[in-house]
């Protein structure tokens, strides 16, 4: 009976890390971050994971501007990225700088908040926990079911500017121009195609042969113009993790999502004019000043039904997120409390004794002499 129970034991013990190393595989190979623009997908059957996806949308009523930065990691040499474009795009570098400029200034404001009672974590009360708990554009020319309307190279980026009229079609072009696309991405994008969307092809490689694409990429900055601010996310709905999604918006006011299209209620992180006279942030909000930073979550990506429409916010209210650090009021380095309960208590226990000990010295009155009865009459 004794080696039947360890040997149910060393299976169960076996079946558990088995899950846990099947868990930390497929975290390995799906992405965190929402590459919301567009898709990834590495060749040759590596891994690749967008560790993190920032981008900047820019609208002055007629044209939109879109900069993103991608941090990625894995083992693939070669990445090829599909963005779709409502117009005809054109593509340059972006400058680094611009989003070290954003972090700066949307990043949360530290404040202190004194408590005088304890809360969990302040003695006596410690727990042991840590505490932390984004017109329709001319038709394809001469009837080609893809169109190239350029191509360049930007640093590590091979750059395809396409149309498309046959989702197959763009399908076999990526394919023999290295562009790899999974099946799955034909469907997807069938909507953009019968919309006459155009594409941003984008293939990575590194500069050294050989050495896997890692750490964070140069950004790109497209230009197109759009009657409504848009930013892709339909694509999005292929990834099997949860996803999320952090924004920049500059207009002339506050902007917001028009609806949460299949996800969690977008939240605002910063809402501000932008003023700063000179560098990156300043040469792109030139005629944009008003600053919307948005985050958002997808649990359950499949249910993403379309791309973020941007519009404008009721009012142009400025926000900035507070994180409050609660400190224990104290005074000479003893808990303010404790001086209030020990002090109040030493008072207590004071006057009582100084009642007690004038009750014990407060001296006896003496007894008056008896009266001599009142003589008979």
């Amino acid at each position: 009976m004794a080696d039947l129970l360890r040997a149910g034991t060393r299976r169960r013990a076996v079946t558990v890390v088995l899950a846990l190393l099947a868990l930390q595989l497929g975290q390995l190979a799906a992405p965190a971050w929402a590459c919301g623009c567009g898709a990834m997908v590495p060749g040759d059957a590596a891994r690749v994971a967008v560790g993190r996806e920032e981008s900047v949308v820019r609208w002055d009523g007629a044209r939109q501007q879109v900069v993103m930065r991608l941090t990625v990691g894995g083992d693939a040499e070669r990445v090829a990225w599909i963005m779709p474009v409502p117009r005809r795009a054109t593509v340059r570098l972006g400058d680094p700088a611009l989003f070290e400029e954003l972090h700066d200034i949307t990043a949360p404001v530290h404040r202190t908040r004194y408590h005088f009672w304890p809360q969990d974590g302040d003695w006596p009360l410690v727990s042991g926990g840590d505490g932390t708990a984004g017109a329709p554009p001319p038709p394809p020319g001469a009837g080609a079911p893809v169109g190239v309307v350029g191509r360049q190279r930007l640093g590590p980026f091979d750059v395809a500017r396409l149309t498309a009229t046959d989702p197959d079609a763009l399908d076999g072009w990526l394919d023999s121009n290295g562009f790899a696309l999974p099946p799955r991405l034909t469907g997807a994008l069938r909507p953009y195609v019968d919309q006459r969307w155009e594409y941003v092809a984008v293939k990575l490689t590194p500069q050294t042969t050989g050495a896997p694409l890692t750490g964070a990429l140069d950004p790109l900055h497209l230009t197109f113009r759009t009657d409504e601010p848009v930013y892709p996310m339909r694509l999005s709905r292929l990834a099997d993790t949860p996803q999320s999604l952090g924004l920049y918006v500059l207009a002339a006011h506050r902007m917001e999502p028009a609806s949460p299209i299949g996800g969690e209620r977008p939240r605002v992180t910063y809402a501000g004019r932008v003023t700063q006279r000179t560098g990156p942030l300043a040469e792109l909000a030139a005629g944009t000043p008003f600053l919307t930073a948005i985050g958002q979550e997808f649990p359950y990506p499949e249910r993403i039904a379309g791309d973020h429409e941007l519009r404008r916010a009721p009012a142009d209210d400025p926000f900035q997120q507070v994180i409050h650090e609660d400190r224990l009021r104290t005074v000479a380095g003893i808990p303010a409390w404790l001086l209030t309960v020990t002090g109040g208590f030493a008072l207590a226990v004071a006057t009582a004794a100084w009642f007690a000990v004038r009750r014990t010295r407060r001296p006896e009155l003496p007894t008056p002499p008896a009266q001599p009865p009142a003589p008979a009459t």
